[in-house]
């Protein structure tokens, strides 16, 4: 049987001035088949550093482990948080010595601020402002071309967030089942509940 993937995720990434807010879809899909529609594509990997994912579920989550072991190891031999700019060089460097069918966004916020980075199935590291991968990415960037500003607050951004993620369920068929959002500030890494995102979708209108 082919694998459970995440070929049609849409997820965004915006970096705000106080810390970085994550979003995506849940819906799973194998080929045409939906075959899950409650997927989590959103991590935490360390109070102060998430990431999501977007490919072979198997892949995605085994990279997850890793990263997330690496990072504790990380901090029980030096006493202090990884970087998010090491965090993603090593995540980089687990994905080019081993390359898996896996795509993610990886940020948080650390003593020099909030930072994202998108890092491909081979370790590619690019960091940028705002990035959104998968099927539904086209729409989404339209929303965050169009919305983000610099000095934008994390309850901004989970709004201009949610609205991306919305724009891509509405016109990518592979995109859909409900959004996530999950954001990271100096107060730590913070899910929002189905209620609340759901508050804001009516309030967006």
């Amino acid at each position: 049987m082919k694998d459970k993937t995440l070929e049609g995720t849409t997820t965004v990434g915006i970096t705000c001035a106080d810390g970085v807010v994550f979003a995506s879809e849940r819906r799973a899909s194998m080929g045409n088949l939906v075959a899950h529609k409650v997927a989590e594509k959103i991590f935490k990997i360390d109070d102060h550093l998430g990431a999501t994912i977007a490919g072979s579920v198997a892949d995605a989550q085994s990279l997850m482990k890793i990263i997330s072991a690496e990072v504790s190891l990380y901090k029980m031999r030096n006493g202090e948080n990884i970087s998010i700019e090491s965090a993603s060089a090593l995540s980089s460097n687990i994905l080019h010595s081993s390359p898996s069918y896996v795509q993610t966004l990886l940020g948080g916020i650390d003593e020099n601020g909030a930072k994202i980075y998108s890092l491909d199935p081979t370790g590619g590291m690019i960091k940028d402002t705002f990035i959104s991968t998968g099927s539904g990415s086209l729409f989404a960037y339209g929303v965050l071309e169009d919305r983000f500003k610099d000095g934008l607050t994390v309850k901004e951004g989970v709004d201009i967030a949610i609205r991306a993620i919305n724009s891509a369920i509405e016109r990518d068929t592979f995109s859909g089942n409900g959004v996530l959002v999950a954001t990271i500030t100096k107060d730590g890494f913070e899910r929002l509940s189905e209620d609340e995102v759901k508050k804001r979708l009516e309030n967006l209108g």
